[in-house]
C-alpha cells in the first residue's frame, strides 16, 4: 500500500488519533493506543483520501461555474437599456 501524501500538522493527526481512540472504545468497547490510532490514521488515508481529495475538487469546481454564471449574469444586469 502507497504511502499517503496528505500533509496534516501534528496537531491534526494528534486530533485525529484520539477520536480513533474514543471510537474504538466507545462503540468496539476496545481497547486502541496511539500506535494503533496511527496505523488505522493512515490506513484509511491512504484508502479514502485521493477519492475525499478528488470529491472536494468536483464540489469547488461546481462551486465556482455557479459563482461564474451569477457573476456573468449580474455584469450583463448593469447593461443600459437602449430607448
Amino acid at each position: 500500500m502507497a504511502k499517503n501524501t496528505y500533509d496534516l500538522s501534528s496537531e491534526q493527526r494528534r486530533k485525529l488519533q484520539e477520536e480513533i481512540i474514543y471510537f474504538f472504545q466507545e462503540e468496539r468497547d476496545e481497547e486502541l493506543g496511539i500506535i494503533g490510532a496511527e496505523t488505522v490514521l493512515d490506513f484509511f488515508l491512504d484508502v479514502l483520501g485521493e477519492i475525499i481529495y478528488n470529491k472536494a475538487l468536483d464540489d469547488a469546481k461546481r462551486w465556482l461555474n455557479r459563482t461564474v454564471e451569477n457573476a456573468e449574469s449580474d455584469f450583463y444586469a448593469l447593461y443600459k437599456s437602449s430607448r
